[in-house]
């Protein structure tokens, strides 16, 4: 599948088989007349992921409705892989751009409301994450004559928002809030899990493109097969790239296994330096993948390997998706309780700190909360869920007395 990247674009999601759909009777009546609706989600891949179950639940309970999401190019690639929506549309947000690198430039800003406006949608449903803003969305939406308005807000929305809510002050998931959000015009839950369809295509993709690595590596694919995505758009969120390459070393040599590294064509350079940590011959069983797949792609190889081993980031909530344990290394500038994995096995691994919950894009404190997280303790946390029995790792790094119990501990806070 071809992934859309071009601002306003309007990617057209393709059709999946029919499921029955139920109507929902409890529904705000507005709402329950809407026949085109536009669902916004501007930031990134997983924070759309974690959206999929409202987007379910507004599916089955107004199955009349034409479902459209508005995301940024990164998110508008779990968009295409959803079978509740209709079809996609690409917007570079100034107010969802952490690194000020977008151009001052309002014609942007003025095309896109023209673009909805030419849509005639007859609502707008504005998802953020607790830390956001409904509002700069909320006033896009209005100037493009949406005339309902759904977000959650704190602040006084005056009449950019036509339903309102106010968000409850308990620590809750992002999966839970968003379905808080459509539950304020009484649509209820449907299934729970994360919405992500990997399509035929991207399975042989996946298939091709290892296959040919492999060969080229000169090595027979053993088991088990392991993802480990060492990069995150955020570096206050990333486990350093030595101890990921002592990691990848360790699930080698211990557990025998094959491990693809994934990353894009951008962190090529990350990607090849984790794979240098590998001696030969040991080293055929390592494979770098960096740019070499789609982003559907990657789904369908998080979903074919049995493990994956990854920052808080995207391919941890695409693993959770797709059914695929998951060891997550989660720096604490983020509450594990409202980001954590989603309803699949999993690890949350991190070390508690005085800093902790700092929301820092670059760590001052040299990421205390991830370097304390020795590959030792990655190792056993990903033959623990792969049912293995790990080789103690000797002059690694080993685990802390009380890592098991902090390993039990974070796994509770992130359930």
């Amino acid at each position: 599948m071809s992934e859309q990247h071009e601002q306003g674009t309007l990617g057209l999601v393709p059709s999946w088989e029919e499921r029955p759909l139920l109507g929902g009777e409890g529904v705000d009546e507005r709402w329950r007349q809407a026949r085109r609706l536009l669902l916004v989600r501007l930031d990134n891949l997983g924070d759309v992921l974690l959206m999929t179950p409202a987007i379910r639940a507004l599916k089955r309970a107004l199955p009349q409705a034409r479902l459209t999401l508005l995301a940024s190019p990164v998110g508008a690639q779990v968009g295409l892989l959803n079978p509740d929506l209709e079809a996609v549309i690409i917007y570079e947000a100034p107010w969802v751009d952490p690194w000020a690198c977008l151009p001052h430039d309002s014609q942007r800003e003025q095309a896109m409301i023209r673009c909805l406006k030419e849509r005639c949608f007859d609502g707008a449903i504005i998802f953020t994450s607790f830390r956001q803003s409904a509002l700069p969305a909320a006033y896009l939406c209005y100037l493009a004559d949406i005339p309902l308005r759904l977000g959650a807000s704190l602040d006084g929305s005056g009449s950019l928002l036509t339903t309102r809510l106010r968000p409850a002050p308990r620590l809750m998931h992002e999966v839970e809030r968003a379905l808080e959000l459509v539950a304020a015009i009484g649509v209820p839950p449907d299934e729970r899990g994360l919405v992500l369809r990997v399509p035929p295509e991207a399975h042989y993709e996946c298939a091709t493109v290892v296959s040919s690595i492999g060969e080229d590596a000169g090595q027979t694919q053993a088991q088990p097969l392991i993802v480990v995505h060492p990069g995150c758009s955020m570096p206050a969120r990333t486990y350093p790239w030595e101890l990921f390459g002592a990691t990848v070393r360790l699930l080698v040599r211990e557990l025998g296994a094959t491990v693809c590294v994934t990353g894009s064509q951008q962190e090529e350079e990350l990607v090849a330096r984790v794979c240098a940590c590998v001696p030969s011959p040991e080293r055929q069983r390592v494979l770098p993948l960096a740019g070499r797949l789609s982003f559907a792609g990657l789904c369908a190889l998080i979903q074919r390997a049995g493990l994956v081993v990854t920052n808080n980031t995207g391919p941890m909530h695409i693993a959770a998706a797709v059914g695929t344990p998951v060891v997550a290394l989660f720096a604490l500038t983020n509450p594990p309780e409202q980001w954590g994995p989603w309803l699949v096995p999993h690890r949350l691994l991190y070390r508690e700190v005085a800093c902790r919950l700092c929301y820092q894009r670059c760590c001052p404190n040299d990421q205390l909360c991830l370097r304390g997280v020795s590959p030792a303790e990655v190792l056993a946390a990903a033959a623990d869920l792969l049912g293995l029995a790990a080789v103690p790792a000797r002059g690694e790094g080993s685990a802390e007395v009380d890592a098991g119990r902090q390993e039990r501990r974070s796994e509770r806070r992130g359930a």
